[in-house]
């Protein structure tokens, strides 16, 4: 966590899971967010309205073209790196040469190479760089690891994780520039690097080897005349045939979308929020399964199936002293809504139908037991907010001091470096179809 004297920063990509960023900077009485880069004025400004809401300055708007010779000019102390996973190294390495903090979304990147050039940058410099893992901040995850710290299953020798994304938020990585794997490195690396790290975290644990299974099996325009789900439109707005479509997103039923989205593309934005799942260009994975070893000896199977009715996920570690099993059921079905609303786009909401978390240990020659847990408010099951207070300190108004700093330690560039190795690992298995060893991917320094 930083200190609290007052700071300088600036937020690079400024889309729709920036706000977040945004909001939790500006209501911090320590920070100033003085500098917002992007490539559309409209975005910014919708974010300048979030800051002088928050009774904030507004911040001086960039292109990112300049990115080093806007954080001298403004003299920022800290980056915060929200744009397309592609690009995020471009704007940590410039940032660290600058001498800022860094705080990146994950995934840290998307391919080895770029990897190499972050760990590089963070090895020259000496820099501060953290990934936000937010699920690491989630007090039933915190209980997971400490269970395991604590051995209360012995040695973990074998892991099974199932994760189901539902047809709402699943369906938005097909209708976004996740749907191509040059921006996004495929769902392998830019929402199952969440997961891959959780087990690195919860196991101590680097990736070994990894061997891959899946394919676009549900979304893209074969699927969808096979299904006969597909209707004939190219993004949602101003289509007839989309009005019904229960895939579809609806930006201008939002007023945060239309601000972020098409007032941009009114603008001259050439990007699309709102294109057809079952369209063409979609490059990416929809259902994906993965065998993992690990320097520990354990072993992973994990599965990523993206057209679910119901979110969540199980998680269960086998080990020589017993079981322990986590269950968590973020959203128990959707409705088929043709409204965006808040569950229609990514990242920071509560889903509507939540259901149970449960943790059952099972002891050998024990009866099981359900393991009691603080349970958090907020979007990723607390995991945000408290991410955000140890990331940039408490609010100072005494709302948030009950929530504890999470177990362990925030994520490090290795830290990221080592979830991503799963990924990418797993696309090349995936190319060739054999295994892939996960150590040495990015040279010493993410070993």
């Amino acid at each position: 966590m930083p200190s609290l004297t007052t700071r300088r920063a600036a937020i690079v990509g400024t889309g729709h899971r920036a706000q977040m960023y945004t909001r939790a900077l500006a209501a911090r009485a320590h920070y100033d967010v003085v500098a917002l880069a992007d490539p559309s004025r409209t975005r910014i400004a919708h974010h300048n309205r979030l800051l002088t809401g928050l009774g904030a300055a507004e911040a001086t708007a960039a292109a990112p073209d300049g990115f080093a010779d806007l954080l001298r000019r403004e003299r920022v102390d800290e980056v915060v790196v929200t744009t397309v996973d592609a690009s995020h190294h471009q704007y940590i390495v410039t940032a660290l040469d600058a001498g800022c903090r860094v705080v990146t979304e994950k995934p840290l990147t998307t391919d080895a190479e770029k990897c190499r050039t972050i760990l590089d940058a963070v090895e020259r410099t000496g820099g501060d760089l953290s990934v936000t893992f937010n699920y690491r901040y989630n007090p039933a995850h915190e209980k997971v690891w400490q269970l395991l710290a604590d051995c209360a299953i012995g040695e973990v020798r074998s892991v099974h994780f199932e994760w189901l994304l539902d047809v709402r938020h699943g369906a938005d990585y097909f209708r976004r520039w996740h749907r191509e794997k040059r921006h996004s490195g495929g769902l392998l690396v830019h929402k199952s690097g969440h997961h891959f790290d959780l087990v690195n975290w919860w196991l101590n644990a680097a990736p070994s080897r990894v061997h891959a299974e899946g394919g676009l099996v549900f979304y893209g325009r074969d699927n969808g005349e096979a299904t006969g789900l597909r209707r004939d439109y190219h993004r949602a707005y101003g289509a007839a045939a989309a009005a019904d479509d229960p895939y579809a997103i609806h930006l201008a039923d939002d007023p945060g979308l239309t601000s972020l989205y098409l007032d941009a593309n009114e603008a001259g934005d050439p990007y699309l929020r709102d294109r057809n799942v079952f369209g063409d260009g979609i490059d990416i994975e929809d259902d994906l399964a993965v065998l993992v070893r690990y320097d520990t000896g354990a072993t992973m199977t994990y599965h990523l199936t993206a057209y679910s009715p119901w979110e969540g996920y199980r998680v269960m570690f086998n080990g020589t002293g017993g079981r322990l099993e986590l269950e968590v059921e973020e959203n128990t079905w959707q409705p088929p809504r043709t409204a965006a609303g808040a569950d229609g786009a990514h990242g920071g909401v509560v889903m509507a139908n939540p259901g149970r978390t449960r943790i059952l240990l099972r002891p050998l020659w024990e009866e099981p037991r359900e393991v009691p847990f603080t349970v958090a408010a907020g979007s990723h099951g607390g995991g945000d907010l408290r991410m955000l207070k140890q990331l940039f300190g408490p609010l100072g108004d005494g709302t948030d001091e009950g929530a504890a700093p999470a177990a362990g330690k925030g994520a490090t560039a290795r830290d990221g470096a080592l979830a991503l190795a799963v990924g990418i690992a797993g696309n090349e298995s995936l190319r060739t179809g054999l295994p892939v060893a996960a150590t040495g991917l990015f040279g010493t320094a993410g070993d």
